[in-house]
């Protein structure tokens, strides 16, 4: 072996070894503040949504206090630059000059998080996962090495991320190949498959819980047409959850007086969660409620009325959120979107239709099927939900009814919340 060719060898040894350290690093790092905004969230969030249900009056006071927080942290703090969520890693991976300044880390971190224990009705998911796209992207442009491979370290950030908000190292590397980078390498595999390791390791070593405790023990092929028809719905859904965030951020963005939009928002937000609480923050205290002996709720006109609402109001309250200032996504009103419909939709058929499904069975599915929908990324929406019980035994009809509500959400509108721009809609 001649002299060049040995240096190139020790050059991409040299280059192989500090890929995996800095892996090693981002997955860590991802996973670390996954972990902790995770946690502060539903500590606070617990706090807050029982002031607010002793005190109504905190249904209008919390919004208004925290989008107005937001507003004077990205005035002064921030850059006067508001978050634009995912779009903006799309921005990042598209384009050498672009990039994810490190601000990006603490602006997600603590909007995100004053957004959902205050009520806002979104979660702390896409702030994750920018805030972690954030740390990849920072260390890619720590060492000339690393250039190109941005793509790929934004990607590991953002599936440790995931990993630690779900414990679900399949669904985190799905999100960053389905959404973010739509294609493998085997840069991708290698500082992908490392940041999730040392994720989930985290969160094994810290002994985190899944967020729901529920048992699956069987479903029935019988069920089979109800399913599909669940997974026409949560597209349906979807695309009225996607349209709703775009409608109102379009219209939002007329009105040139900040507090105007504060104002706006804080009412249809508090109003809202007057109405219905379980609107308050995620919603996964309500989806909680649901787990607890849904085989006794009988369904009542009322209550069909109540859910009807919720599921009416869900899209407008999460639109009314992100687009008067609060910081978060579509994963977290998806999920409960999705447990509200196929709660609904199970009792509708035991009660007229005497179908004897299992209801527990459809909250889950439809879980599953909404994000798919809302995010056209149905092996992500699968592993996540799964991830999200520590269940794989509903895995075949979930596959099925994420395959059928992406397609019809496609079918009936192209775009998601995160690929859709005005020139490309003209």
């Amino acid at each position: 072996m001649n002299k060049t060719a040995q240096i190139k060898k020790n050059y991409k040894l040299i280059k192989f070894q500090k890929l995996i350290i800095v892996s090693i690093l981002i997955g860590f790092l991802a996973a670390f503040l996954g972990v902790v905004l995770k946690t502060i969230t539903e500590y606070y969030e617990e706090i807050f949504f029982h002031q607010a249900n002793t005190n109504p009056i905190f249904y209008i006071i919390f919004p208004v206090f925290s989008l107005s927080v937001i507003y004077f942290l990205r005035e002064y703090l921030f850059k006067k630059k508001e978050n634009k969520g995912i779009k903006e890693i799309f921005e990042s991976t598209n384009s050498k000059s672009k990039n994810l300044p490190s601000y990006k880390i603490p602006s997600h971190f603590i909007n995100g998080l004053l957004t959902v224990i205050f009520g806002g009705s979104t979660g702390i998911e896409v702030s994750t996962v920018v805030a972690s796209a954030t740390i990849g992207a920072v260390a890619q442009r720590k060492q000339n090495v690393f250039r190109q491979y941005k793509t790929e370290l934004i990607c590991a950030g953002i599936a440790a991320g995931i990993t630690a908000l779900f414990s679900s190292p399949i669904a985190g590397i799905l999100f960053a190949l389905e959404v973010i980078s739509k294609k493998v390498s085997r840069a991708f595999l290698l500082t992908n498959l490392i940041a999730v390791s040392i994720a989930f390791g985290l969160i094994v070593i810290l002994d985190e819980k899944p967020i729901f405790n529920v048992l699956i023990t069987t479903w029935h092929l019988q069920a089979i047409p109800y399913f599909i028809l669940l997974g026409i719905l949560a597209g349906l859904n979807s695309v009225y959850l996607t349209r709703s965030v775009l409608l109102f951020k379009s219209q939002f963005s007329k009105i040139k007086t900040p507090h105007f939009k504060i104002i706006l928002g804080s009412l249809i937000l508090g109003i809202s969660l007057l109405i219905f609480p379980q609107l308050y923050g995620e919603g996964y205290h309500a989806i909680k409620e649901i787990f607890i002996r849904p085989n006794e709720i009988v369904l009542t006109f009322t209550l069909a009325l109540s859910y009807i609402g919720i599921l009416l109001l869900k899209p407008i309250v999460t639109s009314a959120t992100l687009a008067s200032g609060g910081d978060g996504g579509v994963f977290a009103p998806s999920l409960f979107i999705g447990a509200f419909l196929g709660f609904l939709l199970s009792l509708t058929l035991n009660t007229y239709f005497n179908a004897n499904v299992i209801p527990i069975n459809f909250v889950i599915i439809g879980m599953a099927a909404v994000l798919s929908a809302s995010i056209h990324a149905p092996f992500t929406a699968i592993f996540l939900v799964c991830g999200l019980i520590n269940n794989y035994t509903l895995f075949v009809p979930i596959l099925v009814v994420c395959l059928i509500s992406k397609y019809t959400a496609k079918m009936i509108y192209p775009y998601t919340v995160y690929t859709f721009s005005p020139t490309l809609a003209k």
